[in-house]
């Protein structure tokens, strides 16, 4: 997973609450374990009308909004489902951090799995940043692990709380698996150990 120290970036807004993982990637996207590809799922049901057009006021419809790597959004995002595909199709279209009042839990898990950012601000920090992102063509803000702090052009500072092991695991890079890797040495020992200690156990897996 890609590491997460500081990122400045395009905000693209979706101004509702409790987005759930339906809507993120609805289910006849689910048929892949592939992580790549997904983005064209991403809000399907939202981005288009019911002829089928493209809806133009949905932000991945318009060009200013085609290279955001920061999600503005309401409360309770992420609810309903698990599924993990959709961290994975939000990361696809390039979106690395998620700023909104609150998250879902299992959803914010599976973020800091992925190599996504959820940033919980206050309600009134979210709206004024709403404000900003519709009265500017294209507003950037720059998003800092290390600092824990959302940082705006106007001068403005955005401080944020997050659990030390997962920031540990972010600005490093490491997801589940590559944790258990750092101790791949031992496993490995642990493993030769065991299999001369109880052969029975491994005999199907010498054969």
């Amino acid at each position: 997973m890609q590491a997460f120290t500081t990122l400045t970036g395009t905000v693209a807004p979706l101004n509702r609450g409790d987005v759930d993982t339906d809507q993120i990637i609805p289910k006849q996207y689910l048929k892949t374990i592939h992580r790549t590809g997904l983005k064209e799922g991403l809000f399907a049901d939202w981005r288009s009308r019911p002829d089928g057009s493209l809806d133009p006021d949905f932000f991945s419809n318009q060009s200013r909004y085609r290279d955001a790597t920061i999600l503005l959004t309401g409360e309770n995002f992420g609810c309903g489902s698990s599924r993990e595909h959709a961290p994975w199709a939000l990361l696809d279209y390039g979106i690395r951090c998620i700023l909104a009042p609150s998250f879902a839990d299992i959803f914010y898990n599976n973020c800091f799995q992925n190599g996504i950012l959820p940033v919980v601000l206050t309600v009134q920090e979210i709206q004024t940043l709403f404000d900003r992102v519709r009265s500017q063509n294209i507003y950037q803000v720059t998003v800092n692990l290390v600092q824990q702090a959302v940082l705006v052009s106007e001068g403005e500072r955005y401080t944020f709380d997050v659990d030390p092991f997962r920031k540990d695991c972010m600005l490093k890079g490491l997801d589940g698996i590559a944790l258990t890797l750092q101790h791949e040495a031992a496993i490995s020992a642990y493993e030769s150990h065991r299999a001369h200690q109880d052969p029975w156990l491994f005999h199907d897996q010498r054969r």
